[in-house]
């Protein structure tokens, strides 16, 4: 069977190249006479592995040398415990915008360990937008600063982002992780699940300023302490290594298209496409606002429920598969991560427009 685009939000498409090698390295890596999942995590090779997948992050990041790498279980949920736990233990207070349901989540988690107030929220709205930031509430005796750069279900980001002063900036950065620059000095921590533009789904990445460690709270399980972490290199048990593997596989081809700089630019080459179309169509209507538009996650609707869901269902049978919008707000939905080419968005605005014609 051809392989379909895959507009999935996460677990989502991954380079075609970075699948094609762990396809043929799957029963031997190199001269191991064994796959990389049948390693031990402490061997020779497979930490020569582990280290060229952190450098790439660092690479193609520009991580500062006084940041850490850490490759964390749990996902990026696990990491809204892992954020307070670590961070909110100076004045016990930090500042939230509630700009979507994965934001949203992380506030409510945060509530178990301290006192998070939400300084910003555009639940209200339906998430349709970045909601407004006054700096003059923003909290100067915080423990930190909380946003999500990207809303995966609503299709929306932050065109700039905010002036915290002294603060530490903390960024869920799941979605659009990789996609476009971002100066990590400007931020105390970023974490990120896997499973949309790293590779797959298994593990966040965290990246973290070290003078923020060895804060933690007594009760913070050790596999989330990230002092503990960075000194065990990530490994206080067997991280999942088959994932870190094919995160750097999917590094490598990120490097091969000239990196963040490069496929950022690209990138919006795509969602441009996308977002021209809907706007020229009469059938079709954009969801988030123009100002805080998505270049991952496109979210679109055509008013009709109905319409909507033939649509989904002829698409896929066009092969572009995944675009039913999430089951909280439905309507229609393109994830066009990295790895999605831009052949699959120009094959789904050329599929839009046909099916514009035939539903006038």
């Amino acid at each position: 069977m051809q392989r379909v685009y895959n507009f999935a939000a996460g677990p989502a498409v991954m380079p075609e190249e970075a699948l094609a090698t762990a396809a043929k390295e799957m029963l031997c890596y190199g001269q191991t006479g064994m796959s990389v999942m049948e390693m031990s995590h402490r061997s020779k090779m497979y930490q020569e592995i582990f280290n060229e997948t952190e450098a790439l992050v660092r690479e193609l990041m520009h991580v500062p040398d006084n940041y850490a790498v850490l490759f964390i279980q749990g996902g990026a949920t696990g990491q809204f415990a892992g954020v307070a736990m670590n961070l909110l233990t100076g004045s016990g207070k930090a500042d939230y915008v509630d700009s979507g349901n994965f934001a949203h989540g992380a506030f409510v988690e945060a509530q178990k360990y301290g006192s998070p107030r939400c300084v910003a929220s555009s639940r209200e709205e339906g998430y349709v937008r970045i909601p407004d930031l006054d700096p003059a509430a923003f909290d100067p005796q915080a423990d930190y600063f909380y946003i999500t750069t990207n809303n995966t279900i609503y299709g929306t980001k932050y065109a700039s982002l905010p002036e915290t002063g002294g603060v530490p900036l903390v960024a869920d950065m799941s979605s659009n992780i990789l996609s476009e620059p971002y100066d990590v000095g400007k931020f105390g921590l970023i974490f990120a699940g896997a499973q949309k533009n790293i590779g797959p789904a298994g593990f966040a990445l965290t990246i973290v300023r070290r003078d923020l460690m060895g804060r933690a709270m007594a009760i913070t399980p050790k596999v989330l302490d990230y002092k503990k972490l960075d000194e065990a290199g990530s490994m206080l048990n067997t991280p999942p290594t088959y994932a870190i593997y094919m995160a750097g596989l999917c590094l490598k081809w990120l490097k091969k298209q000239g990196g963040v700089e490069s496929i950022a630019q690209v990138n919006r080459e795509k969602a441009a496409w996308l977002y021209d179309a809907i706007d020229e169509s009469r059938v079709f209507k954009g969801v988030a606002e123009k100002g805080s538009r998505s270049i991952m996650n496109v979210t679109f609707r055509t008013g009709d429920e109905d319409l909507d869901a033939e649509f989904v269902k002829s698409a896929a049978a066009a092969g572009l598969v995944n675009i039913k919008g999430h089951r909280s707000v439905g309507g229609m939905r393109a994830s066009i991560y990295n790895a999605m080419p831009p052949e699959g968005v120009k094959a789904l605005v050329e599929f839009m427009k046909k099916f514009e014609m035939e539903h006038r």
